[in-house]
Protein backbone atom coordinates (compact mmCIF):
# COMPACT_ATOMS: atom_id res chain seq x y z
CA UNK A 1 0.00 0.00 0.00
CA UNK A 2 1.36 3.49 -0.60
CA UNK A 3 0.92 6.31 1.87
CA UNK A 4 2.66 9.58 2.48
CA UNK A 5 2.16 12.69 5.30
CA UNK A 6 1.47 15.78 2.96
CA UNK A 7 1.15 19.81 3.49
CA UNK A 8 -1.04 21.00 1.10
CA UNK A 9 0.06 24.15 -0.70
CA UNK A 10 -2.66 25.01 -3.15
CA UNK A 11 -3.86 24.92 -6.36
CA UNK A 12 -3.14 26.10 -9.79
CA UNK A 13 -3.53 24.92 -13.21
CA UNK A 14 -1.38 22.43 -14.92
CA UNK A 15 -1.38 22.13 -18.87
CA UNK A 16 -1.08 18.49 -20.90
CA UNK A 17 -0.65 18.64 -24.87
CA UNK A 18 -3.19 15.56 -24.27
CA UNK A 19 -5.59 16.49 -21.72
CA UNK A 20 -5.75 20.14 -22.07
CA UNK A 21 -6.07 22.58 -18.71
CA UNK A 22 -5.75 20.83 -15.97
CA UNK A 23 -6.91 21.90 -12.58
CA UNK A 24 -4.57 20.56 -9.66
CA UNK A 25 -3.55 20.53 -5.69
CA UNK A 26 -0.08 20.77 -5.10
CA UNK A 27 0.97 18.79 -1.87
CA UNK A 28 4.36 19.24 -0.41
CA UNK A 29 5.64 15.62 0.78
CA UNK A 30 8.92 15.37 2.57
CA UNK A 31 10.30 12.02 3.52
CA UNK A 32 8.33 10.99 5.97
CA UNK A 33 10.12 8.21 8.40
CA UNK A 34 8.18 5.24 10.41
CA UNK A 35 7.94 5.84 13.88
CA UNK A 36 6.37 2.59 14.82
CA UNK A 37 5.25 -0.67 13.27
CA UNK A 38 1.96 -2.55 14.71
CA UNK A 39 1.78 -5.95 14.79
CA UNK A 40 -1.00 -9.22 14.53
CA UNK A 41 0.64 -10.71 17.63
CA UNK A 42 1.75 -7.90 20.00
CA UNK A 43 -0.92 -5.28 19.07
CA UNK A 44 -3.92 -7.26 17.54
CA UNK A 45 -3.70 -5.30 14.19
CA UNK A 46 -1.16 -4.48 11.53
CA UNK A 47 -0.47 -0.82 10.99
CA UNK A 48 2.52 1.43 10.33
CA UNK A 49 2.82 4.99 12.17
CA UNK A 50 4.56 7.27 10.11
CA UNK A 51 5.55 11.15 10.82
CA UNK A 52 6.71 13.90 9.19
CA UNK A 53 7.99 17.20 10.21
CA UNK A 54 6.12 20.23 11.07
CA UNK A 55 7.00 23.58 11.91
CA UNK A 56 8.75 24.60 15.07
CA UNK A 57 9.94 21.41 15.03
CA UNK A 58 7.67 19.42 16.21
CA UNK A 59 6.67 16.83 14.39
CA UNK A 60 2.75 14.89 13.05
CA UNK A 61 2.35 11.57 13.33
CA UNK A 62 -0.20 9.55 11.89
CA UNK A 63 -1.10 5.68 11.56
CA UNK A 64 -1.53 3.99 8.32
CA UNK A 65 -3.58 0.30 8.50
CA UNK A 66 -1.67 -1.90 5.87
CA UNK A 67 -2.65 -5.89 5.44
CA UNK A 68 1.09 -6.78 5.44
CA UNK A 69 3.74 -5.12 6.76
CA UNK A 70 7.00 -5.10 5.09
CA UNK A 71 8.55 -1.82 6.19
CA UNK A 72 10.50 -1.50 9.34
CA UNK A 73 11.31 1.05 12.05
CA UNK A 74 13.20 4.39 11.31
CA UNK A 75 12.70 3.40 7.10
CA UNK A 76 11.92 6.71 5.20
CA UNK A 77 8.94 6.91 2.67
CA UNK A 78 8.88 9.31 -0.01
CA UNK A 79 7.43 10.19 -3.53
CA UNK A 80 9.15 7.34 -5.22
CA UNK A 81 6.29 5.00 -4.08
CA UNK A 82 4.18 7.11 -6.33
CA UNK A 83 3.66 7.31 -10.32
CA UNK A 84 1.56 9.41 -12.90
CA UNK A 85 -1.47 7.94 -13.22
CA UNK A 86 -1.79 6.25 -9.75
CA UNK A 87 -5.14 6.83 -8.14
CA UNK A 88 -4.81 8.55 -4.46
CA UNK A 89 -7.56 9.18 -1.56
CA UNK A 90 -6.69 12.11 0.19
CA UNK A 91 -7.96 12.44 3.89
CA UNK A 92 -7.58 16.03 5.72
CA UNK A 93 -9.35 18.25 7.94
CA UNK A 94 -12.07 20.66 6.03
CA UNK A 95 -12.32 24.62 6.46
CA UNK A 96 -13.59 26.09 9.58
CA UNK A 97 -16.93 28.32 9.17
CA UNK A 98 -17.13 29.09 12.38
CA UNK A 99 -20.38 30.03 14.32
CA UNK A 100 -23.15 29.70 11.30
CA UNK A 101 -26.93 29.86 10.97
CA UNK A 102 -29.34 26.75 10.04
CA UNK A 103 -29.54 28.43 6.40
CA UNK A 104 -25.91 28.29 5.68
CA UNK A 105 -25.42 25.35 7.61
CA UNK A 106 -28.04 23.12 6.34
CA UNK A 107 -29.36 24.81 3.80
CA UNK A 108 -33.00 25.57 5.06
CA UNK A 109 -35.18 27.78 2.83
CA UNK A 110 -36.15 30.15 5.79
CA UNK A 111 -39.44 32.26 6.17
CA UNK A 112 -41.48 33.69 3.76
CA UNK A 113 -41.42 37.44 3.41
CA UNK A 114 -45.30 38.38 3.65
CA UNK A 115 -48.06 37.44 5.48
CA UNK A 116 -47.15 37.75 9.03
CA UNK A 117 -43.45 36.94 9.11
CA UNK A 118 -41.35 39.66 10.34
CA UNK A 119 -37.92 39.54 11.49
CA UNK A 120 -37.66 35.78 11.25
CA UNK A 121 -36.83 35.50 7.71
CA UNK A 122 -33.64 32.76 8.83
CA UNK A 123 -34.47 31.44 11.75
CA UNK A 124 -35.35 27.64 12.06
CA UNK A 125 -38.36 27.42 12.89
CA UNK A 126 -39.92 25.01 15.35
CA UNK A 127 -37.55 22.96 17.44
CA UNK A 128 -39.66 20.97 19.95
CA UNK A 129 -43.03 19.63 20.31
CA UNK A 130 -45.17 19.10 23.29
CA UNK A 131 -43.75 15.94 24.39
CA UNK A 132 -41.09 14.93 25.42
CA UNK A 133 -40.52 18.82 26.08
CA UNK A 134 -36.96 18.70 25.11
CA UNK A 135 -34.92 18.74 21.74
CA UNK A 136 -33.96 15.54 20.07
CA UNK A 137 -30.53 15.09 19.92
CA UNK A 138 -29.42 15.64 16.28
CA UNK A 139 -31.85 18.36 15.52
CA UNK A 140 -30.47 20.80 12.86
CA UNK A 141 -29.73 24.25 14.56
CA UNK A 142 -26.98 26.78 14.36
CA UNK A 143 -24.04 26.32 15.18
CA UNK A 144 -20.21 25.37 14.60
CA UNK A 145 -19.52 25.11 10.59
CA UNK A 146 -16.67 22.87 9.05
CA UNK A 147 -12.95 21.65 10.68
CA UNK A 148 -14.45 18.11 9.93
CA UNK A 149 -12.88 15.24 8.93
CA UNK A 150 -13.30 14.15 5.38
CA UNK A 151 -11.69 11.89 2.51
CA UNK A 152 -11.55 12.75 -1.19
CA UNK A 153 -11.80 9.42 -3.03
CA UNK A 154 -10.22 8.64 -6.64
CA UNK A 155 -8.22 11.42 -7.62
CA UNK A 156 -5.20 11.16 -10.19
CA UNK A 157 -1.65 11.84 -9.83
CA UNK A 158 -0.97 13.95 -12.75
CA UNK A 159 2.79 15.60 -11.68
CA UNK A 160 5.40 14.44 -9.20
CA UNK A 161 8.55 16.66 -8.54
CA UNK A 162 10.88 14.30 -6.71
CA UNK A 163 13.64 16.87 -6.41
CA UNK A 164 11.28 19.68 -4.73
CA UNK A 165 9.07 16.86 -3.03
CA UNK A 166 5.88 17.87 -4.82
CA UNK A 167 2.98 15.57 -5.74
CA UNK A 168 0.12 17.51 -7.97
CA UNK A 169 -3.19 15.67 -7.72
CA UNK A 170 -6.15 16.43 -9.76
CA UNK A 171 -8.95 17.91 -8.36
CA UNK A 172 -9.56 19.64 -4.91
CA UNK A 173 -8.86 18.34 -1.25
CA UNK A 174 -10.16 19.68 1.74
CA UNK A 175 -8.36 22.12 4.30
CA UNK A 176 -6.79 25.62 4.29
CA UNK A 177 -3.41 25.95 2.32
CA UNK A 178 -0.63 24.82 4.84
CA UNK A 179 -2.45 22.00 6.51
CA UNK A 180 -1.18 18.96 6.39
CA UNK A 181 -3.28 15.55 4.34
CA UNK A 182 -2.95 12.06 4.27
CA UNK A 183 -2.13 10.80 0.53
CA UNK A 184 -3.42 6.86 0.84
CA UNK A 185 -2.36 5.24 -2.67
CA UNK A 186 -4.85 2.28 -3.36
Amino acid sequence: MKFILGKKIGMTTIYDEQKGALNVTLIECEPNIVNCVRNMEKDGYTAVQIKTKKTCNKSLCREMRVSDVQIKKDDKISLDVFEIGDIVNIRGITKGKGFQGVMKRHGFHGSPASHGHRHDHRAPGSIGSAFPEHVIKGKKMAGRMGTNKLTVKNLEVVFIDKENNLLAVKGAIPGVSGRFVEVLGK
